[in-house]
């Protein structure tokens, strides 16, 4: 049985545990990762093996690599972003339609569409 170290983030205790792993709103599965019991923290790392699952699951629904850095640039008073043109076609973005922009955290802006 392989030993679980304390979660690098909080010290606290892992499990392991089938986690859901998604890309933007493509759900990609459940996959067995450590995952911290601490309430709090709840941060999970997946397994080597689930790695490459996730990767071979993403590459197969077409998402796999979208991710990249964009610039921000300014329009009168407000920051724009572009959406580059294979995520706005995966997610049906169109010019003049909505989405609910939000803050997840200090790092992270999510988009809903």
């Amino acid at each position: 049985m392989k030993k679980i170290n304390p979660c690098p983030m909080c010290g606290g205790k892992m499990e392991l545990k089938k986690v859901p792993y998604s890309s933007g709103n493509e759900k990609i599965g459940e996959f067995d990762a450590e995952k911290c019991k601490n309430k709090k923290c709840g941060e999970a790392f997946f397994l080597e093996e689930s790695s490459r699952m996730i990767e071979q699951k993403a590459k197969e629904l077409g998402v796999w690599g979208m991710g990249r850095k964009i610039a921000i640039g300014k329009s009168g008073t407000s920051l724009i972003i572009r959406i580059p043109k294979d995520i706005a076609e995966l997610y049906k973005i169109q010019n003049g339609g909505t989405a609910l922009i939000f803050p997840e955290g200090k790092n992270r802006i999510c988009l809903e569409v």
